[in-house]
């Protein structure tokens, strides 16, 4: 059998060609599935928050670090195209620090006045964390022997370095991932203001210096603030309520973003993907939550103060992210983690040296594993990744379907063009007008 240099060339080329093809298509589905799955935002913000921590481990407010931590996140807003206003007030002890915020403009909402005519009108949206740490914990002293049998009193430190990876070079990471995913929401009806807080431990200065700057006009049209804090550390993520849903028949109306948020996570793949979940506090405890006279139930709010406390105070829905265990019976017992690696200081690492980049990875970030055995590492392994991820993708998806009291101008442009059709968008009227879709877990 003869076998000619063209049919080599022929059969070789085909078979090239096959394989590109082959290759080429493979490719493409793989690229269409990267495409399909949410929150595939790769490192950029868990890289930020470990970077933070550890070129800025003592940023407590008014420091020297502090500032530097500033400038820092100054830097990284300005390279996603951004520029920041600097913020800069006086705390309470007379010092200075700086927030950072970037405002991004939206489309507006057409809502409907008394007359049922709609008008465009703002709304917005504030999405914040702070950047400052402190390390609260105090060691207890050990009595020991010194030289020729002296007594002396002495501290033994823990053998890693406490730079608060958790609270909130975290949330940081979370907010600029947010920032960075932005440009992917062009039709977004809010203006949503990114905001870097300053000296958070000092009562919150830097939010209320924010706040204290925003116009009337402004502050009129919040309507929903988003906090982020510390969200690496504890067993479980969980998303709260202000103090304000508290107040008799306001449930509801303070609590709409965040049965949202719930929706959001639960409707898209995020614990498919990333086993990552948003859970209720549910502990159903009875006590006077808001030191107002009523008892109240701990259902859907945190003990867990932060920058969303000037908000909530101001009557402003707010969502506040933070991981915890309230899987309790008791307000005393609760803490961040059961994590039998992390008890050292009694399950809690907010405020504690053990809020430390090299104990937390150690113990909780893990490799990648292909546990479907589809040949793709599941993207399970860094929990601070996944959930900084998860957490600015459900912040965005949720503001992207829009207000409660109106539509944005595309919505309104398909109203227009099939009002029969079209659903119009209206506040809801009492607390049970409805329940989140999203499955109750154990808190």
């Amino acid at each position: 059998m003869k076998i000619s240099l063209a049919n080599i060339v022929r059969k070789t080329t085909a078979g090239i060609l096959t394989a590109s093809i082959c290759l080429a298509f493979a490719s493409c589905k793989e690229s269409e599935a990267k495409k399909t799955i949410p929150a595939d935002y790769g490192s950029y913000g868990a890289d930020i928050a470990r970077e933070l921590a550890s070129q800025y481990p003592n940023r407590s407010a008014y420091s020297a670090e502090e500032a530097s931590a500033g400038s820092y996140i100054c830097d990284k807003m300005k390279e996603l195209g951004y520029e920041p206003e600097v913020q800069t007030f006086t705390g309470s002890s007379g010092q200075t620090s700086q927030n950072y915020i970037v405002k991004i403009e939206g489309t507006g909402f057409y809502v409907e006045d008394a007359n049922g005519n709609y008008n465009l009108e703002k709304r917005i949206a504030i999405i914040g964390a702070h950047y400052d740490d402190a390390m609260i914990y105090v060691p207890e002293a050990v009595e020991g022997e010194g030289e020729e049998g002296e007594e002396t009193s002495e501290t033994e430190g823990p053998a890693y370095s406490y730079d608060g990876i958790s609270d909130n070079a975290s949330g940081i990471g979370c907010l600029m991932t947010a920032l960075a995913q932005a440009k992917d929401y062009s039709e977004m009806g809010y203006d949503v203001y990114y905001v870097a807080f300053g000296a958070s431990s000092d009562n919150y200065a830097g939010a209320y210096a924010f706040y204290e700057s925003l116009t009337d006009e402004e502050r009129s049209e919040i309507e929903v603030m988003y906090c982020i804090e510390s969200i690496y550390a504890g067993d479980k993520v969980y998303a709260s309520a202000g103090y304000n849903s508290l107040i008799s028949g306001k449930k509801y109306a303070m609590r709409r973003k965040l049965y949202q948020t719930y929706d959001v996570c639960y409707a898209n793949t995020l614990y498919t993907n990333y086993k990552f979940d948003i859970y209720y506090n549910e502990s159903g405890i009875k006590t006077d939550l808001d030191g107002d006279g009523v008892i109240d139930i701990y259902n859907e709010v945190s003990a867990n103060r932060s920058d969303y406390v000037v908000f909530d105070e101001a009557g402003i829905p707010v969502v506040f992210f933070d991981s915890y265990d309230y899987n309790f019976t008791s307000l005393e017992e609760m803490k961040d983690t059961k994590n039998l690696n992390l008890q050292e200081f009694g399950g809690q690492i907010k405020g504690t040296p053990a809020d430390s980049t090299e104990l937390l990875d150690s113990v909780i970030r893990k490799e990648d594993t292909d546990t479907d055995e589809d040949g793709i590492p599941d993207k399970s392994g860094d929990v601070l990744q996944i959930r900084i991820n998860a957490i600015a993708f459900v912040m965005l998806e949720t503001l992207n379907k829009g207000s409660d009291s109106g539509m944005t101008p595309k919505a309104y442009k398909e109203y227009l063009a099939n009002p029969t059709e079209s659903t119009v968008i209206t506040p809801a009227a009492t607390e049970e007008t409805t329940l989140p879709s999203a499955q109750v877990a154990e808190g």
